[in-house]
């Protein structure tokens, strides 16, 4: 079992920069899979950044690499996303999810169906 509590998002001008958090509680955290996914008004959700958390490998959708970071604070049970240079079109409800690597497999981004824990969400909203 997983718990994770989004926090981080916000209002922000294109151009500027936000980092969200992911706080994660249970027995099973240090062994887990934690990825970002976002969902816009009228869209599907999509994967954003994932990393494992035993290990640190680290993967990133196409439309977020070079601008976002995924990490994790392992003293704090926590994952970041820090976002830069945000544009408009990164406008969405940005979730924390968690889950096994081995019950998500690969690729882990494109395999949401397969995590089991999520956050409530944190709305990240870019003005052009």
């Amino acid at each position: 079992q997983v718990q994770l509590v989004e926090s981080g998002g916000g209002s922000v001008q294109a151009g500027g920069s936000l980092r969200l958090s992911c706080a994660a509680s249970g027995s099973t955290y240090s062994r887990s899979l934690v990825g970002w996914f976002r969902q816009a008004p009228g869209k599907e959700r999509e994967g954003v950044a994932v990393i494992y958390i035993s290990g640190g490998s680290t993967d990133y959708a196409d439309s977020v690499k070079g601008r976002f970071t995924i990490s994790q604070n392992n003293a704090k049970n926590t994952v970041y996303l820090q976002m830069n240079s945000l544009k408009p079109e990164d406008t969405a409800m940005y979730y924390c999810a968690a889950e096994s690597p081995l019950r998500v497999g690969y690729p882990p981004l494109q395999r949401e169906a397969y995590f089991g824990y999520w956050g409530q969400g944190t709305q990240v909203t870019v003005s052009s």
